[in-house]
């Protein structure tokens, strides 16, 4: 009986395992398999609560340890993703030349003239703007069949998505959006709005199979599938929007 309790928090000890293994490519400039870790800390972090459901062993315990978890994987990974993009716009600074050497290192040159490198640091804003949402939804008990804000995962996976495509999709003219520094702020900016902002939005749990009390999500999952199928990775963030498109228009369409 005991083991049983202890399978959800196990899965979610695996969705923080990877949201670790995830912040050291990170760090290290490995983004896209920070991508794939957390693709898989987010898989984790669902069949953690699928888990806890099937077999009944919900617990505060298990509330608190998933929070810890994600603000890893979902929190700290894609501000530091973020940081790591804008700091290919700005440019590294253990890069500079000094006079009297080749190179200088990262901590003189920061004592030298830190306001070449603050920008980057913007980044990190996606962190403590995901720290805070995942504060307001461990005490706001409106947040128990539905969301208010973006879920932390879904905008890890909009952060994420971008040096997905700067991968893998050949366009130029893409490249040159993502790496642009307004689009790097502006996009850190919003994604800190989405996730405190006060706007329902709908989970992607099925109590039932039946269309007519699904129908949102049955759609929003279908036109999801055919934008990944044309688009690959760079569909992500047109399906991160859609999902907050939706839930905008059919909760004003409840309320008529």
């Amino acid at each position: 009986m005991q083991f049983k309790k202890q399978i959800p928090n196990i899965i979610t000890l695996l969705n923080l395992f990877c949201g670790c293994i995830a912040t050291i490519l990170a760090v290290q400039g490995a983004l896209e398999l920070a991508a794939l870790f957390v693709v898989l800390g987010i898989g984790f972090d669902f069949f953690d609560g699928f888990a806890a459901r099937i077999l009944n062993v919900q617990s505060e315990l298990g509330l608190q340890l998933d929070s810890l978890a994600d603000m890893v994987t979902s929190g700290l990974v894609p501000g530091v993703v973020m940081y790591q993009l804008l700091t290919k716009v700005f440019g590294y600074p253990y890069r500079f030349v000094s006079e009297e050497s080749e190179y200088i290192t990262y901590s003189e040159f920061v004592l030298k003239d830190f306001g070449i490198v603050y920008l980057p640091l913007l980044g990190l804003l996606v962190t403590l703007a995901s720290a805070y949402r995942l504060a307001k939804f461990n005490v706001d008990t409106r947040q128990t069949t539905s969301f208010i804000g973006l879920p932390t995962p879904a905008n890890a996976l909009l952060i994420l998505s971008l040096p997905l495509i700067l991968q893998f999709q050949t366009e130029v003219w893409i490249s040159d959006i993502i790496l642009n520094q307004w689009f790097l702020i502006g996009l850190t900016l919003i994604s800190c709005y989405l996730l405190n902002a006060e706007i329902p939005l709908f989970a992607l749990k099925f109590k039932t199979w039946g269309f007519a009390e699904n129908k949102v999500r049955y759609i929003f999952l279908l036109i999801s599938l055919v934008l990944l199928l044309i688009l690959h990775f760079t569909a992500i963030p047109f399906v991160i929007l859609l999902y907050v498109l939706i839930s905008i228009i059919f909760k004003e369409k409840s309320t008529l």
